[in-house]
């Protein structure tokens, strides 16, 4: 290359230079210029969406201050009335969301749990503690009308729904974990370090059949180590069912196992999810054959109090509380005897352990009518959610969307062996159902093709061709 051309060649090159510095400059004065309306472009475009940032973020706050309970754990927080503060967290979260407009649409399953809660308040005058019943609508079932509206409202995308899944299954996982590894064991039956809904271990054991299918959905969903996680977490969520001994636990969980192998292994064609139940079912059966008193416990379920089970009764009282919880209901059809009154009768002292005939027994059969209704709805928004085209094109959505239907059947089974009616995380998963549905009903802004993520939003400088070298002769 002869001096001239090499040093045209460097002209150029500085020619170059100058134009790409002109080109960033001209891009970060635009930038700045629309700064001042950047804000306002964003909020328009959460409003138009129906996001509400700050009450997601109470939501947030809420779930982990149920779920979790700090107050069990760190010292000094027990004198802190954590459940009224977060009772309150909800409060304002909901007035701020009425308050903050958009077009938010109540779901059904909301609608009909506020009529669940008028039913409720209007048993409270006829119960036979006036002030025990009002405590019980007003601190319990009350919260959870709030939680499924509010998660009704502001759930608006699969990322915020995972956050709130990942809570739940989070917090089941890992007081199973540390329940196991501290051997929290009374009576021989494993109960959970928590002093709320996942001390008892017939609770502990129905909350890891609703939550394991979830866990499931987060670690096929995970890579790498996560993925590693979250199978640990879930060998411990189910030897955690074995260990508290809950028979209706372990219903539950082989209830909702078999909906993620079909769902997850033989729809899903993931192979490995048959083969490792397959072993797990294997490995599981052969531990309660060498084990008499867990074989024993197992048989009880139809034998009743036999020998070596540890029933000590309690399938004949069961029935007996089954029987008197019907009779109570068909004595008081409209109003029963108050939300949480059914222990009062007889002075018993007992709860009836069916979700259903307890609630009919102390609210009447509207009440019942109304939650079958509820958890009718629910199961209907998940088979609309499976009709639509997040489910078919969106895998993450669609494994979520999977296991809620495998967590809202180990529910029903669950719920008829234990009182589950104002505790709150059933309304939690029916409140899911709902954002599912209206997730679904929004566009998809990415899809996938071709295993790549387009890009729907690029610069306008992409478009301009960059300038090229040019090398003389």
């Amino acid at each position: 290359m002869d001096p001239v051309t090499g040093a045209q060649l460097r002209d150029r090159q500085k020619v170059d230079l100058q134009e790409r510095k002109f080109m960033n400059t001209h891009s970060t004065g635009a930038k700045g210029k629309e700064g001042s309306t950047g804000w306002m472009a964003r909020a328009r475009a959460v409003a138009t969406r129906g996001r509400r940032p700050f009450v997601y973020g109470a939501l947030v706050t809420f779930s982990v201050l149920y779920y979790f309970r700090p107050e069990d754990f760190i010292p000094g927080l027990n004198y802190i009335p954590m459940a009224r503060i977060a009772g309150v967290i909800g409060a304002v979260a909901l007035g701020v969301g009425m308050m903050s407009g958009g077009q938010a649409k109540i779901p059904r399953v909301v609608k009909i749990l506020w009529l669940l809660l008028v039913q409720l308040a209007l048993c409270v005058p006829f119960a036979l503690w006036p002030g025990g019943a009002f405590s019980r609508v007003s601190e319990n079932f009350a919260k959870a009308v709030i939680v499924a509206m509010l998660i009704g409202m502001t759930v608006v995308t699969t990322w915020e729904l995972r956050k709130l899944l990942w809570i739940q299954v989070g917090a089941v996982a890992m007081v199973t974990v540390a329940s196991i590894l501290l051997r929290n064991f009374r009576d021989g039956r494993l109960e959970g370090i928590q002093k709320s809904i996942l001390q008892n271990p017939n609770d502990l054991a129905i909350s890891i059949a609703i939550s394991f299918p979830l866990g499931l959905a987060f670690m096929l969903h995970a890579r790498g180590f996560r993925k590693v996680v979250w199978g640990i977490a879930l060998v411990f969520m189910a030897l955690g069912v074995v260990l508290t001994y809950s028979r209706s636990g372990l219903m539950a969980l082989i209830l909702s196992l078999a909906i993620c192998v079909w769902e997850y292994g033989i729809k899903g064609k993931r192979r490995s999810i048959v083969v490792l139940t397959a072993v797990g079912l294997v490995v599981g059966l052969g531990a309660a054959l060498s084990t008499a008193h867990y074989r024993a416990r197992v048989e009880s379920i139809v034998l009743g109090n036999i020998e070596g089970s540890g029933d000590k009764g309690s399938l004949e009282a069961r029935k007996a509380l089954l029987k008197k919880s019907l009779m109570v209901a068909a004595t008081h059809p409209l109003v029963g005897v108050g939300p949480g009154c059914f222990a009062l009768v007889d002075q018993g002292w007992v709860v009836a352990h069916n979700s259903y005939t307890e609630l009919a027994a102390e609210a009447g059969f509207p009440a019942l009518f109304l939650f079958l209704w509820a958890v009718g709805a629910s199961l209907k928004n998940i088979a609309q959610a499976r009709k639509s085209t997040h489910y078919k094109e969106d895998p993450e959505f669609r494994l979520f969307t999977q296991a809620l239907w495998a967590g809202m059947v180990a529910y029903l089974m669950g719920a008829c062996f234990a009182s589950t009616e104002y505790n709150l995380y059933p309304y939690f998963m029916m409140a899911y159902t709902c954002a599912m549905v209206r997730i679904s009903n929004q566009a998809l802004t990415n899809r996938v093709q071709g295993g790549e993520q387009r890009q729907l939003n690029r610069t306008s400088y992409d478009r301009i061709p960059q300038p090229q070298l040019i090398s003389g002769r």
